[in-house]
């Protein structure tokens, strides 16, 4: 899981982090659905045990969804991680900039 990098000293707050953090995670998501979707898509459903067809083709969509999602919680592949700390500087950076004399409220 991502660890805690809210600072003290940060403009942001718990819920501008909880947000970012989520958005980061969510991001991992879609790419290991991907990911996932492009490994199953190259199975040959017609020569499975399952005998293929739309069932199968639905099943693995399905099946592709779910894998995708355990490995998102279980902590993915550390994009979400990976990508937090500059996640927090940008809305800490939009946060500093909106408290510039004349910027727009």
């Amino acid at each position: 899981m991502l660890q805690s990098l809210h600072k003290p000293g940060s403009t942001l707050s718990p819920a501008q982090y909880a947000t970012v953090k989520a958005q980061a995670e969510e991001l991992e998501g879609v790419f290991l659905n991907t990911l996932t979707k492009e490994l199953f898509s190259s199975i040959k459903t017609d020569e499975s045990a399952m005998g293929g067809g739309f069932g199968e083709e639905t099943w693995r969509s399905m099946q592709s969804e779910q894998l995708a999602a355990t490995m998102a919680q279980g902590g993915g592949l550390g994009i979400a991680e990976q990508l937090l700390p500059d996640l927090l500087a940008m809305q800490e950076a939009a946060n500093n900039q909106n408290k510039l004399p004349g910027a727009p409220k």
